[in-house]
């Protein structure tokens, strides 16, 4: 039987089965407060191996860097409608700003700087922690999953993705400093879960730019006295090749499919199915 680098013995993940027929989605959100752990490309390269496995994957771009918008090969600028738009105007239909990729069963909502508006305007509008589940509950059905791509802040944007979500996934960069806003982001889950959203629940911890150092070690190590085994098995290792697949819009699973980085996501997306978290 196969140990993590935590020691921890697990059974392999097989390859799930393609699903014949798709829905409701589960909606996870991919959230840190900090900046530079991960999210928009574990988010990206989590859908491309989930899409590969014969799942329809959504990603909901809502951070106004509109970066995974990008990474997936569409102009946010040329776009006529955003999720800002699906946010304000109850007249949208979220089908009409979903925009296909260049990949199979990979779509995305996208995200531009317009968005960095939404959460001043936000603070005046009624019922504003549950905007975008309204705007989701239009479109789940025809997905298995769902991923918001948060930005690195725990404002309304972050707060109506905790709301419209079934689960969180949480990317953490195996560097001290990345640990530090952790504990935030959990008292920030823990009131959304107490006040607005009570199935809300942690689907797991994601390590990443892990290296093979003594600090790395004692910063893994530490994750795992604090989330036990809500701890992923697979630990996304630090890349060159990350940057060079962003730089050609697409998945590192379908970019460089036999890269060590690629594989790893492919661990994750079976992983994930073997937890429960898509189906």
């Amino acid at each position: 039987m196969p140990t993590d680098l935590l020691g921890r013995e697990y059974e392999t993940f097989p390859a799930p089965q393609p699903r014949q027929e798709h829905g409701p989605a589960r909606v996870i959100a991919m959230c840190n407060q900090k900046g530079g752990v991960g999210k928009t490309t574990s988010s990206i390269n989590i859908a491309g191996a989930l899409s590969q496995y014969g799942r329809r994957v959504l990603i909901v771009d809502f951070d106004p860097q509109g970066a995974a918008t990008v990474g997936l090969g569409i102009n946010a600028n040329a776009v006529e409608n955003t999720i800002y738009t699906a946010l304000f105007d109850p007249s949208i239909d979220p089908h009409d700003i979903i925009q296909h990729t260049d990949f199979d069963n990979l779509d995305v909502m996208p995200a531009n700087i317009d968005l960095s508006a939404a959460e001043v305007q936000l603070v005046t509008e009624v019922g504003r922690e549950q905007i975008l589940a309204s705007v989701l509950r239009k479109v789940r059905n025809e997905y298995d999953l769902i991923i918001i791509d948060c930005q690195p802040s725990l404002g309304l944007l972050t707060v109506n993705a905790l709301t419209a979500a079934d689960g969180v996934m949480i990317p953490v960069a195996a560097e001290f400093f990345a640990l530090r806003g952790v504990a935030l982001l959990m008292q920030s889950i823990e009131k959304v879960q107490s006040r607005i959203n009570p199935n809300l629940e942690v689907d797991g911890v994601l390590v990443t730019m892990y290296t093979r150092t003594l600090h790395s070690e004692e910063v893994l190590q530490r994750i795992y006295e604090a989330f036990g085994d809500k701890v992923f098995h697979t630990v996304i290792s630090r890349s060159i090749k990350l940057p060079d697949a962003t730089v050609a819009a697409a998945p590192i699973t379908i970019y460089a499919p036999n890269h060590k980085t690629a594989q790893e996501y492919r661990e994750v997306a079976r992983e994930m199915v073997i937890r429960g978290v898509v189906a």
